[in-house]
């Protein structure tokens, strides 16, 4: 009987996971903030994604959990919003926080969110998404801060 339970809630699983179109993506972003993003599916409609970006002369890692809603009633295009963190290491000099004659090297640790739109291209296995991230450093240099980035992908179903 556990058996029967199990095979019928991963059948629902897989169904579910189908109706987003894509399990997994790696891909890039390009933007205010550039690099590199995997994200997965855990379920229908929320979704884990780690990125590893190139932010003023600095890298950022950033952890996000994201929630997924389809859009306009198109099929393959969904709204996204979502939350997480973000740790960077960067060089004085090259940040907007410092003036250009001070040297040595900072963290920063913070809050991120993030609020985008995502189409699945359904012909082939590539979405493609645009979305803003607005940050609040917590540790580091404290303060607000805005990114948007353009993200394409290659999907693994």
């Amino acid at each position: 009987m556990k058996k029967i339970v199990l095979v019928f809630v991963f059948a629902l699983s897989a169904l579910a996971l189908s109706a987003q179109g894509y399990t997994t993506g790696v891909g890039v972003r390009a933007g205010f903030l550039s690099g590199v993003s995997v994200k997965h599916f855990m379920s229908r409609p929320d979704a884990l994604e780690g990125v590893v970006l190139m932010h003023n002369r600095g890298v950022m890692i950033a952890g996000l959990y994201q929630r997924h809603t389809n859009a306009f009633d198109a099929p393959g295009l969904f709204w996204y919003y979502g939350a997480g963190a973000h740790l960077g290491f960067y060089e004085r000099r090259w940040s907007p926080w410092f003036d250009d004659d001070e040297r040595g090297s900072f963290s920063t640790l913070g809050a991120m969110g993030v609020v985008g739109i995502e189409y699945k291209i359904e012909e082939i296995p590539v979405t493609i998404g645009v979305d803003i991230t607005p940050a609040f450093n917590l540790i580091g240099h404290t303060g607000l801060w805005m990114g948007s980035s353009l993200t394409l992908r290659y999907t693994l179903n």
